[in-house]
Formats: structure tokens, sequence, C-alpha cells
């Protein structure tokens, strides 16, 4: 007989904020009775680390374990990393210090935010606030990226898709930058400077911090932009993405009984 659970993995923060922000978001999931479940993170928080989550999960009986990487993208290093250390891939795709953890159950890996309808409308419900004239604007999203081979392509990969989902539900004109290679300064200036629009910046965050508040207003310093710094948490959408997600778990694990 297997006996599911829910871990929900996010990177964690020294910023008590952002971790409840995560762990409200997963306080409304609609989980089938009796159906436990974990929020764990990859580092800083102690007592709540991966192996914490599992260690808790196993001691009630769990024997599948549904995991929800709670990250913005497949670009993550850290997505390859945990997929690694949960034994979802045999060797990762870069070097890591991090070790395979000690578990029984078997694992069901699902997917990060990546591109989904539900971030699109996120996105969307973050920066419309900041929408004056339409037809003279630009949505520029801002994410993490990364200057790994492979793993930059992924996240451009999944950037742009969302871009185009985020232009569609908006209908303004959407465009995509990365911190890592940067990008950000010269986007902004093209669709100001040579363009002519108004340009609003969304952070592709789940939660307010450093990048948010510090990063992504020092690169852009000396231009003009409309930014509020709102990240996606707090958002119900955030919820019923994860919502679905487990429901595509639970039915991948049914389809091997």
């Amino acid at each position: 007989m297997r006996s599911p659970g829910v871990l929900v993995i996010s990177h964690g923060s020294r910023e008590s904020y952002w971790v409840e922000q995560v762990d409200q978001a997963a306080a409304k999931l609609q989980l089938p009775k009796d159906m436990p479940l974990e929020v764990s993170f990859l580092e800083t928080v102690k007592g709540r680390l991966i192996q914490n989550g599992i260690d808790r999960l196993e001691a009630l009986g769990v024997t599948d374990l549904l995991i929800v990487p709670l990250f913005m993208s497949s670009g993550s290093t850290h997505v390859d990393e945990i997929s690694y250390a949960l034994g979802v891939k045999d060797t990762p795709d870069k070097e890591t210090d991090l070790k395979p953890f000690r578990r029984k159950a078997r694992v069901h890996f699902g997917s990060p935010l990546d591109d989904g309808e539900d971030v699109a409308h996120m996105v969307w419900d973050k920066v419309s606030p900041l929408s004056v004239n339409p037809a003279r604007e630009t949505i520029l999203l801002v994410g993490h990226g990364s200057v790994h081979d492979g793993f930059f392509q992924r996240w451009e990969r999944g950037i742009s898709s969302l871009a185009r989902t985020v232009q569609r539900v908006s209908s303004i004109a959407t465009d995509y930058a990365l911190l890592n290679p940067e990008s950000v300064y010269d986007k902004v200036a093209y669709w100001k400077q040579e363009r002519g629009h108004d340009v609003i910046v969304a952070p592709l965050f789940l939660s307010s911090g450093y990048f948010t508040s510090r990063v992504i207003p020092g690169r852009l310093q000396g231009l003009e932009y409309r930014y509020s710094g709102d990240p996606l948490l707090p958002h119900p959408l955030l919820t019923s993405w994860m919502d679905g997600q487990i429901h595509e778990l639970l039915q991948r694990m049914q389809k091997q009984d």
C-alpha cells in the first residue's frame, strides 16, 4: 500500500519574512485527506533542511515523496543538484557539494515554475498597477539567470516562453532580461531610449530580498523605469500552481502501480 507525502522544497533565506511567505502559500494547499506535508529549504533554515523534511515524512510512514521544487527556473543549478541528491538523476550537470540524501521512499520530482499560465497571471497581477498607457509600454521580466552553459539556455528558454504568455495575458509588449549574464541595463535602455516605451520592470523572484531591493535597482542606475519591487509572493495562484504539481505527481505515481 502506497502512502504519499508532499515535500515542497525552496531555497531558503535568513529573512524570516521570506520563509513565512513560502509557508503561508503551502498552508493553503488542497491536499487529499491525511496526506502529510513538509516545507523544506536547501539552506540557512535550521531544522527545516531537506533531510529534515524527508526524515519527518518517512517517520509518518510515507512511501512516496511528491517533490514540488519551488524555484523559478529549470535553469537553476539548485534544481539540478537537488534532483541529483534525491536520486532522480545519476550525476549532476554541474559539480555540487550536496551529498545524496538518506531516504527509503520513492521520489516523484515535479517541475519548477518556468513559464506556466499561472506564473504569467501572477506577474501581470503584480505589475498591472504600474501600467498607464499600454500601447507605449513594455514589461521587462528580470530573472536571476546563470553563467553556466546548459543552465543559461534553460533559463532563456523558460523566460522567453513566459514573456510570450505575459504579453498575451496583458496585451502589453513583453521582453526579458537576466542578471547573469547581465542584460538588464541594455534592455531597459533599448526600450526606453530607442523605442520610446515606458519600461515596467517585473522581478521573477519568489519573495522580496537582496535581489529585488538592491541588485535590480543597482543595475539600472541612471535609467528611467517603473518598478515596485513586488515579487510573486504573496499570491493565491502560487498555491494553485503547487496544487496542480501535486495532482500531476499523484497521477504519475498511480500509473506506476
